[in-house]
């Protein structure tokens, strides 16, 4: 009788652990979206909002999309420029659907390792492609590094109005 309550337990614990993985599970890329239609709806926002578009690639299973997302959300300065600059999508990069089309059409970023961060103007053409490692500090990224980039890109930065 004692075997058996032991193992209950155990199976319970089990469960629990596993059900605490499935509720906390990052949902920041969508597998199932249809990308190319999604970054055409962007590209008609930014140019109404007269932005620049911030494409972060990469998967719900790599830690370093998911550190760079908590990173913004943590960093308000960081997460105003995004919002005032740019309008962002995350593109999804995984064993679901690796977007192969996207990725050549925006010359491969991927080559660089995940999150890669493409901007691209108003009117779709690639400005840009950040190697994210670049950006890196310690275990997390540079609040300077980040801010610096953001800057660097803007559409009065590349106009030269900066």
């Amino acid at each position: 009788m004692q075997l058996k309550f032991l193992l209950f337990l155990w199976s319970w614990g089990v469960f629990q652990v596993s059900l605490a993985q499935q509720t906390n599970k990052v949902n920041i890329y969508n597998p199932l979206a249809n990308a190319a239609k999604d970054i055409d709806s962007v590209l008609a926002k930014a140019i109404v909002e007269k932005k620049q578009v911030l494409i972060q690639i990469g998967g719900n299973w790599c830690i370093w999309c998911i550190r760079l997302q908590e990173f913004i959300a943590k960093n308000l300065d960081v997460k105003r420029k995004i919002d005032m600059d740019y309008i962002t999508y995350h593109l999804n990069y995984s064993t679901e659907n690796t977007n192969e089309a996207l990725l050549l059409k925006y010359r491969h970023p991927e080559r660089f390792g995940f999150p890669v961060l493409l901007v691209l103007d108003a009117g779709g053409n690639l400005l840009h492609t950040q190697d994210t490692g670049l950006l890196e500090e310690n275990s997390s990224y540079s609040k300077v590094k980040i801010y610096d980039f953001l800057k660097n890109w803007t559409i009065r930065a590349v106009e030269g109005k900066n």
